[in-house]
């Protein structure tokens, strides 16, 4: 079995500042990365699905490498539409999965399954899009392997939320990712961040998963008339736990410390 555990857009700000001018987003992602090291069984990897910071400054990237290279497990990143992409390339140089050049699209091995890491985003855009030139990268991705577990990660997810300001900026091109996954039923999970939400959808034969936020959470504001909001409710990571046989199980963990044990009847 493997334990995968999923952060995702902790807006990471300089030292001293405030994500928002609300909350303290390097505190909350400290605070992440310590409780994903008391862990027992310890997460075989983290993944950080976009966002890491706010506004793609090396300033802020200097803090995530401080944070996040305290993790004591494998950490795999992918850039979100708050990300800079050549900076976040140079901020985890040392990071041999990642490309030299283009989209930060990379494979990594998970053991017993597969990780994909597909970069959808729109340099200066926050919308994703999901083209021609991603369609056929992933293809070949997935048909090197065509039956081991596999797990799509991404920043912008593609499905229609019904929150308007959300969807705004979703990724783009869900019919042409839909008709590749549900050719390839390895695909066990898609694996989100930007919505600030826990959602879950059936995708293309599989699970699409959006990840909450380490800063705050978007309003779930339905209907045209819903105004862009946000609030600071109980944050919180994933844990993915993929066994050797079967389907994927998430677990919703809410970040700090709470009363108890207590007994159990």
């Amino acid at each position: 079995m493997v334990w995968i555990a999923q952060i995702s857009d902790p807006h990471l700000r300089p030292r001293g500042e405030l994500y928002q001018g609300v909350v303290d987003s390097n505190a909350a992602l400290r605070r992440a990365v310590a409780q994903l090291n008391q862990m027992s069984p310890q997460p075989d990897f983290v993944l950080l699905t976009g966002d890491v910071v706010d506004e793609g400054m090396p300033a802020e990237y200097a803090v995530a490498r401080e944070i996040l290279d305290k993790l004591r497990a494998p950490l795999l990143v992918i850039p979100g539409n708050h990300d800079e992409r050549e900076a976040f390339r140079t901020a985890f140089h040392d990071h041999s999965y990642l490309p030299e050049g283009g989209p930060l699209h990379y494979v990594a091995d998970a053991g017993i399954a597969r990780i994909i890491a597909l970069d959808i985003t729109v340099p200066g855009e926050h919308h994703g899009l999901f083209d021609e030139a991603a369609e056929t990268w992933l293809a070949l991705a997935l048909q090197s392997e065509p039956a081991r577990p596999t797990i799509l990660m991404m920043h912008q997810p593609p499905i229609v939320t019904g929150v308007p300001y959300l969807d705004d900026y979703r990724c783009f091109g869900k019919t042409r990712m839909e008709a590749l996954i549900a050719r390839h039923p390895q695909v066990a999970r898609v694996l989100c961040g930007h919505v600030h939400r826990l959602m879950l959808q059936g995708f293309a034969g599989t699970m699409l998963c959006t990840a909450p936020s380490l800063a705050t959470a978007i309003a779930l504001g339905a209907g045209a008339e819903a105004e862009p909001a946000s609030f600071l409710e109980p944050p919180g990571f994933l844990l993915h736990h993929v066994p050797e046989v079967g389907p994927i199980l998430t677990h919703f963990i809410p970040l700090g410390v709470f009363p108890g044990p207590f007994d159990f009847a």
